[in-house]
C-alpha cells in the first residue's frame, strides 16, 4: 500500500511540473502512461522516495522523444 502511495504521488508531482511547463500536452496524453511504466521499474531497481521518483520522472518526459509518444 505504501509503495502505491509512493509511485502515485511521485507520478503525479512529475506529470504536473511536466504539464506546467508544456501546457500542449494534454492530461490524458500517452506520456502519462509511459511515465508511470518507468517509475514503477525504477522504483523496483531502487527504492526511492516520492520526491527522488518525482525528479527522476521528470528527467524521463525531457528525454521522451514526440516520436515515442
Amino acid at each position: 500500500m505504501v509503495d502505491e502511495v509512493v509511485l502515485k504521488i511521485a507520478a503525479e508531482t512529475a506529470w504536473t511540473m511536466y504539464r506546467s511547463r508544456h501546457p500542449d500536452v494534454d492530461s490524458q496524453d500517452d506520456r502519462r502512461c509511459l511515465l508511470e511504466r518507468h517509475l514503477q521499474r525504477r522504483w523496483e531497481e531502487r527504492r526511492s522516495d516520492s520526491e527522488e521518483l518525482a525528479s527522476f520522472g521528470i528527467a524521463y518526459l525531457d528525454r521522451l522523444s514526440r516520436d515515442e509518444c
